[in-house]
């Protein structure tokens, strides 16, 4: 069952919209030790190597810590590595290696803290990452070289091949022929999925941040507004919290725009009768939210709208009922398909509930068999994205329905339900010619021309929790609650309330 999901509807906007108060809140250095030491009882024996993140390349980049070594060091810099020895499940040797201070570079850049200082505050030895190489080549042979993928998100985690951590090891692999390397991503993910109370503090106020941004985005809505107006407004929301910025580049995509699942660009000027989906997340402390609403961008939907609307709402609810400690993850995503089927069949955008069609990503051979793959199903065409993945270090991270490390959620675990349903002609113009295709499209070109250019998607941030499920992202999704908040806009109700 959900815990509190009712008690806090309806929700008082100016509580919702209200100004966050400043929060003290940091994971300890003890807390990292004790991370490294977990990793170590599970390794057992040999050699861990993890990359921080590199230099920004560019005046346009942000400073963003890779996950995996912000998880096992707290280290704040960048062009590090770290190295921790394990025998028998215990450390007997760990040391962070910092590249070399060039003193002309840190009047542009910033001095780098104290080695002594740093070395007391993470609780490691620190010194200089020329001795990197000759320090494995010295350890090397004596166990496996357990590696940290050093990838800033899991969805590049096989397609960038090119990092620096994997060139090198490719170096020293090739140096050391003999050695044994392996992966250590799948440990690190099986003890990132359940998050510490320091953690939960730290996304609680990344969640507060990012609904102080949607709050602010719904006081520059209107008609004639360009999509980038609204994002900075969010963007000064963030900061103005406390957040370090985005987690993720916002996703401000108003009518057509709207049916793109990770539209960016947010240049377009929103028009009456439209609605806009606004995907947007705060970064606080290196842990990010994500939290989407869909909002009509002259205040009120229309009923098409509103039907589509209640239909994802509805598939939200559904998914929310069947998430706790122990459940499968498979039974949300069931929750919000059978849903959504039976709304997009009733509104006559699908032929019927488990009716197929065949798509671009499959084959007819493949969509022919009984029971039909989930591709292959009409209703699929509307929503072909996972429902929901955990946060934390990622945007993206390991947990919920995407990223599940045992395929059950885990008290705990903070994740995002995610369903959306987008209506746009080009998904017919994408359907191969086929005689199935051909008939799905005469059936249902009419009713996808009436409801084109509308995306909906609704997304909340969850805790799983002893006693059931805690939303966390309290703010206006019951579509009267949306117009509602709508209506506020310029009347101190909205945004103008106290501190809380």
């Amino acid at each position: 069952m959900i815990t509190n999901t009712r008690r806090f509807v309806p929700i008082s906007l100016a509580l919702v919209c209200a100004a966050v108060a400043p929060l003290a809140a940091q994971v300890p250095s003890s807390e990292y030790a004790a991370r490294r030491e977990s990793v170590a009882a599970r390794l057992g024996d040999g050699v861990l190597l993890a990359f921080g993140t590199t230099a920004p390349n560019t005046d346009l980049s942000d400073f963003q810590q890779l996950p995996s070594f912000n998880y096992l060091t707290g280290y704040e810099r960048w062009d590090a590595a770290f190295v921790m020895v394990v025998r028998g499940g215990r450390i007997t040797w760990q040391m962070l290696f910092e590249p070399p201070t060039d003193p002309r570079r840190a009047l542009y850049d910033g001095f780098a803290p104290d080695s002594a200082d740093l070395a007391r505050r993470l609780g490691l030895g620190v010194t200089s990452i020329a001795a990197l190489r000759g320090t494995l080549d010295a350890r090397l042979g004596r166990g496996p070289l357990w590696v940290v993928s050093d990838v800033h998100s899991r969805d590049a985690l096989f397609s960038d091949t090119l990092t620096r951590g994997r060139r090198f090891v490719a170096d020293l692999w090739a140096a050391h022929p003999r050695a044994s390397v392996r992966s250590a991503d799948a440990l690190l993910d099986s003890l990132r999925v359940v998050k510490s109370a320091a953690e939960i503090s730290l996304l609680r106020r990344a969640i507060d941040q990012t609904t102080a941004g949607h709050c602010a985005a719904l006081g520059r809505l209107s008609p004639g507004v360009n999509e980038g107006v609204v994002q900075a407004a969010i963007d000064l929301a963030f900061r103005s919290a406390g957040a370090s910025g985005p987690a993720f580049r916002s996703i401000i995509g108003s009518g057509p725009n709207s049916t793109s699942y990770h539209y960016r660009a947010n240049d377009r000027v929103m028009q009456a009768g439209e609605v806009v989906v606004m995907d947007i997340g705060a970064l606080f402390q290196g842990y990010g939210a994500d939290v989407t609403r869909t909002v009509p961008v002259s205040g009120r939907f229309t009923p098409d709208q509103a039907a589509v609307y209640r239909i994802v709402r509805e598939a939200q609810a559904a998914a929310e009922q069947v998430a706790r400690a122990g459940a499968p993850v498979s039974a949300g995503d069931s929750a919000i398909r059978a849903v959504e089927a039976r709304g997009l069949a009733a509104l006559g955008l699908i032929e019927s509930e488990d009716a197929t069609i065949d798509p671009p990503w499959s084959t007819p051979e493949r969509c022919a068999r009984t029971p039909a793959p989930l591709n292959c199903r009409q209703a699929f065409l509307y929503m072909a994205h996972g429902p929901g993945h955990g946060i934390g270090l990622e945007v993206h991270d390991v947990g919920g329905y995407s990223y599940s490390y045992s395929g059950r959620f885990q008290q705990g675990e903070v994740f995002t339900i995610e369903p959306g349903i987008y209506i746009s002609m080009m998904l017919l113009d994408m359907l191969p010619d086929t005689e199935k295709n051909r008939r799905f499209i005469a059936r249902v070109r009419p009713v996808v021309q009436r409801f084109n250019s509308t995306g909906i998607r609704i997304e909340d941030d969850y805790l799983v929790t002893a006693e059931g499920l805690e939303w966390l992202s309290r703010s206006p999704r019951e579509p009267a609650d949306v117009e509602a908040a709508m209506r506020a806009r310029g009347t101190g109700g909205l945004c103008g309330a106290p501190p809380r």
